[in-house]
C-alpha cells in the first residue's frame, strides 16, 4: 500500500499537480483512502523510475544539456564558489526540472552584476527566510531566476556564507547537499555525464 501511495504521489509531482512532496503524499493517501505515508525517498525513487519509462533516451540527452548549461552559468560566478545542486546534480532531472545553483556571497547585488556582465537577463528576484531542519538556524536567501536559451529555467540561491558543515541536509535523501563545483562538474560531463549522486540506503 505504501508503494501505491508513493506511485500516486510521484504521478502528481511529475505532471505538476503538486509541487511539494508532503502535499503530494497527503493528496495521494487521501485519493487511495489510506493513512499510511511513504518516505520522501520512496516517492523520489518512484518519480525517477516513472521519468525513465516515460522519457526514455531523451531524458539522458536532456540531463547532459542541463549539466552543460549549468556549467556555462557557473563559469562567470566562480568567485562566489558556485555549486550545482537539485535534480540536475543528483542526475534525476525530469522534463520539468530546472537548474539549481547555490553561491556564497555577502551581497547578492554582486552576483547580479556578474550575471549581467556575462549577458544573462534576470527574470525575477525573491527574498526568503528559511530554517535549517537540523540546526534550527534561520538564514536569509536571495533567489535569482533566469531563463536560458532553449527555455531552460535556472534558479540561483545566494547565501551570505557557506562554510564546511553549512551545506544543509537534503529533505529527500537525508545527506548533505554538497553539490558539484565548477571543476567537479566539468569532470563529470567529460567522464560520466549521466552519473547519479544518490546516497546508498541505510
Amino acid at each position: 500500500m505504501k508503494r501505491m501511495v508513493a506511485h500516486e504521489a510521484a504521478l502528481l509531482l511529475y505532471y505538476g499537480l503538486e509541487k511539494e512532496y508532503l502535499q503530494a503524499k497527503k493528496h495521494a493517501a487521501l485519493s487511495l483512502n489510506v493513512k499510511i505515508l511513504p518516505s520522501n525517498r520512496e516517492v523520489a525513487e518512484e518519480l525517477d523510475s516513472m521519468a525513465e519509462d516515460l522519457e526514455g533516451q531523451e531524458r539522458q540527452r536532456r540531463l547532459i544539456r542541463l549539466r552543460t548549461d549549468a556549467l556555462g552559468l557557473m563559469q562567470p560566478l566562480r568567485q562566489f564558489n558556485p555549486r550545482l545542486i537539485g535534480s540536475v546534480w543528483r542526475g534525476t532531472a525530469t522534463r520539468n526540472s530546472d537548474i539549481d545553483i547555490r553561491v556564497s556571497c555577502e551581497e547578492h547585488e554582486a552576483v547580479e552584476e556578474a550575471l549581467a556582465a556575462s549577458g544573462y537577463a534576470i527574470q525575477r528576484k525573491v527574498k526568503r527566510l528559511k530554517q535549517d531542519p537540523v540546526s534550527g538556524k534561520v538564514n536569509m536567501y536571495h533567489h535569482i531566476y533566469l531563463k536560458l536559451s532553449g527555455g531552460v529555467e535556472a534558479e540561483i540561491v545566494v547565501h551570505r556564507y557557506i562554510g564546511r558543515g553549512d551545506e544543509g541536509v537534503c529533505g529527500i535523501y537525508g545527506d548533505l547537499i554538497t553539490g558539484l563545483g565548477v571543476e567537479e562538474l566539468s569532470k563529470v560531463i567529460v567522464k560520466d555525464p549521466l552519473r547519479k549522486f544518490i546516497p546508498d540506503k541505510r
